[in-house]
């Protein structure tokens, strides 16, 4: 009789956390705003084949900024129009990512395989892999047109330094070797997992991703850096984006990252650190830069959310994170 009860007070507590919980979810979960914009022609447009795009498509969210550029979500494109264009106008694209210390072990074969079923095939594709422990990286047999660039890296004793120093790397790769390769650059976190599509319908010359964390919730609740020491501060801002996928012309990424880079550093000699790292910088330099094309979280997904409505398909998923044990000394 007594396990009954327990059972059952076991059972209710349990459900009352539920409710509770989803309740306070719900309080704070908001509708998109819908794109002001009748026509894709009114677009400002980042490639003339954005003028195919469909913002009526997707009437449950945003397909444009209010700054007139587009929000890419699945139903939006058409692939083949968009493969086509980028083939004739010769586009290209290098893929920068840093595996260093146990994340190359950890993540790294996965990241590279499953990049090479979905990540802009019929495009030429340089990986660009940063890491400390160059004889470890996989070999991964790759496709025609796509090839690999190892770059040595110095491993830091904090990941927040390895998370910041990587603007600098990226900005210093584009300059010696990826601006003669590629007309774009992706930077990736090698922590993820391409599970569908990734294609050249992301490709623009300034690229950034909603934070699947944040897109539906209201503006003060995003996590910009609040402290006015800091050159990451901000008091309000568009979107929160995630820094775990970024990209553009390579121009435009040169430029982000060097300018990333430079806030960091006056940072430090305040000794002062961003809330995010290089995150906060990311965000604070789109705020000011705003990107000509904007990501769903499609292309940056976690699964623990659950089913949320609006992500038809998830096209890169958060790999299962082991902080405790990669982050150690």
């Amino acid at each position: 009789m007594m396990k009954c009860v327990l059972k059952c007070m076991l059972f209710f507590a349990i459900a009352f956390c539920v409710l509770y919980f989803t309740s306070r979810f719900f309080s704070v979960f908001k509708p998109m705003k819908k794109c002001h914009l009748e026509s894709a022609k009114m677009l400002t447009l980042d490639n003339s084949v954005d003028e195919s795009l469909n913002l009526g498509s997707r009437l449950d969210v945003q397909t444009c900024t209010p700054w007139s550029t587009p929000i890419i979500w699945d139903g939006m494109f058409d692939p083949e129009i968009y493969d086509q264009r980028h083939k004739t106008e010769g586009s290209s694209v290098a893929l920068t990512v840093f595996a260093v210390g146990r994340y190359l072990d950890a993540y790294l074969k996965t990241f590279l395989t499953s990049s090479e079923n979905y990540f802009m095939l019929g495009l030429p594709v340089r990986y660009y892999i940063f890491t400390d422990m160059p004889e470890k990286v996989p070999h991964i047999k790759l496709a025609r047109q796509r090839a690999i660039k190892i770059i040595q890296v110095e491993r830091h004793s904090r990941w927040q330094d390895i998370s910041m120093m990587r603007m600098k790397t990226i900005a210093d790769a584009i300059e010696s070797d990826i601006r003669h390769h590629s007309t774009h650059v992706f930077c990736l976190d090698v922590d993820q997992v391409f599970t569908g599509r990734f294609g050249s319908e992301a490709l623009g010359d300034s690229v950034a991703l909603l934070h699947a964390y944040f897109y539906h919730l209201p503006e003060e609740m995003f996590t910009y850096d609040r402290n006015p020491k800091s050159k990451a501060y901000m008091e309000t801002g568009d979107f929160y984006y995630h820094a775990a996928v970024f990209g553009g012309s390579w121009k435009s990424v040169k430029t982000m990252t060097e300018e990333c880079y430079q806030s960091i550093m006056e940072d430090k000699q305040n000794n002062v650190e961003a809330l995010w790292h290089d995150e906060s910088h990311l965000n604070k330099y789109l705020w000011l830069h705003k990107p000509s094309r904007v990501l769903s979280p499609e292309y940056g997904w976690d699964p623990s959310i659950g089913v949320m409505n609006d992500i038809r398909v998830s096209r890169l998923r958060w790999a299962p994170k082991q902080y405790e044990k990669l982050r150690a000394p």
